[in-house]
């Protein structure tokens, strides 16, 4: 582990809340709409939407409108109210001016690091959005690099941290997600952490990689830089 040089961080349920605004807005959501279905039948078709539709619109918060858009007309039809409509769109567009709240123990985690290490930002999501929170979170100082990417695949990683670093296999992903952060990480040769949060999107869901070597989890992003002292050690 002392070739250890790049580590990266998941921004969103990582470093501040993301998915708790989601879910906040689906319940809204889903009380716009209970004139035409209970709130499991939309629950269940909004995700099928997002499901479809993260190929054309990407991942973040205007995918996400549009995928309520598109479920309020599928359920409602001709009925929808124009009034609804403007609704979802509001809501929409006060997840993109939410204040950004910073996970526990963020900024001392990057404190211990960043004297030692190349640190990275690597997240999906919509640039704008991303960029906002970014700023609004204070944390930019902290970080080398900022990579914002549509999505997180081996090849994304390599390239990243060929770019930034000494290669995947000198690099390390931390996030909260085992299927975004963990398991494509892992595929590229890095090392990779999860740090669960308590509320994760139904499709970040993946099974737990508990005896790849290259695998840790923390309970908490402030026992990241324990963890990896004891990897240098050992």
């Amino acid at each position: 582990m002392r070739q250890l040089t790049t580590i990266a961080f998941d921004a969103d349920d990582t470093l501040w809340h993301n998915e708790r605004f989601f879910q906040e807005s689906q319940q809204r959501f889903a009380a716009l709409l209970e004139p035409f279905a209970d709130a499991e039948t939309i629950d269940g078709e909004l995700l099928a939407a997002e499901r479809r539709n993260i190929g054309f619109y990407g991942f973040g918060v205007k995918g996400f409108t549009l995928s309520m858009l598109e479920t309020a007309t599928a359920l409602a039809g001709n009925a929808l109210p124009a009034s609804v409509v403007r609704d979802i769109l509001a809501l929409g567009k006060a997840m993109l001016e939410h204040p950004v709240e910073l996970l526990p123990g963020v900024v001392e985690t990057l404190q211990a690091l960043q004297d030692d290490f190349t640190l990275l930002v690597i997240t999906k999501g919509d640039l704008f959005d991303q960029e906002r929170k970014l700023v609004q979170s204070g944390l930019a100082d902290h970080f080398d690099h900022v990579e914002i990417v549509s999505d997180k695949t081996p090849d994304v990683y390599r390239r990243i941290f060929d770019r930034h670093g000494h290669g995947s296999a000198r690099a390390m992903m931390i996030g909260n997600s085992l299927k975004s952060d963990v398991l494509p990480a892992l595929e590229a040769g890095s090392w990779a952490v999860h740090v669960p949060h308590d509320l994760t999107w139904a499709l970040e869901h993946a099974v737990e990689p508990a005896d790849h070597p290259r695998y840790r989890r923390a309970g908490a992003l402030d026992r990241v830089p324990a963890l990896i002292a004891q990897l240098a050690d050992g």
